[in-house]
């Protein structure tokens, strides 16, 4: 079961990729933290404004808040944000020289910055293999039988961790996300020609129900 679906996400998805745009390694931060409970498409239509009016960390460590407010408005919880924006432009001009490091546990210690951001900025940034579980792969995993129904996202990332163990991680992750947001999505799901229907609980539930 291991080997095809990967094999199918690499027919799918051979080059995948962050869809999220950046071309700073702090970029990419904010951008992740600001994908929160909202889409990738919408962050980069802020950030396209807010990082060409604000072009470096300097710029957005003095920025007011009520002017990135104005920004960020389209996206969920934006008032929180531009305060984290802030907050994480300060603490990378005053810890780590400007720089985003390889430091998991300095990450987790910035403003909005959970596990599953880390996860996502450093899989991006250093290639590490970290898998970090948004509501795309949650679906997904719950879905294939991955993992099951009652589990949360820490857990889901231990099991698919230990069951793809000798795979690259962070590529994985990205081929979930992509195929829960194009392929698997929450309504509608493209399962006719899906070469995982075999696996996936939910499509099974769904057939019983048409048969009865």
């Amino acid at each position: 079961m291991i080997p095809k679906i990967v094999e199918y996400l690499d027919f799918l998805y051979p080059n995948p990729r962050c869809e999220l745009n950046y071309q700073q390694d702090y970029e990419l931060l904010l951008a992740v933290m600001m994908s929160a409970q909202t889409t990738d498409k919408r962050v980069n239509m802020v950030t396209s404004i807010l990082f060409e009016k604000y072009p470096t960390l300097e710029d957005l460590s003095k920025a007011k808040i009520e002017d990135i407010i104005d920004i960020i408005r389209p996206i969920g919880t934006f008032q929180r944000k531009a305060m984290n924006i802030i907050s994480i432009s300060k603490a990378l001009l005053e810890n780590s020289e400007g720089k985003v490091p390889n430091d998991r546990k300095f990450l987790e210690s910035l403003s909005g910055v959970g596990h599953k951001t880390a996860n996502v900025v450093l899989s991006n940034l250093y290639d590490e293999n970290c898998m970090a579980v948004d509501t795309h792969v949650t679906r997904v995993s719950k879905r294939l039988g991955l993992a099951k129904e009652k589990d949360d996202v820490l857990v889901i990332e231990q099991k698919l961790m230990k069951k793809f163990k000798g795979y690259s991680l962070s590529r994985l992750h990205h081929q979930l996300v992509l195929f829960g947001r194009y392929h698997c999505k929450s309504m509608s799901p493209l399962c006719e020609n899906c070469a995982l229907k075999s696996f996936c609980l939910d499509y099974q539930k769904r057939n019983k129900k048409k048969e009865k």
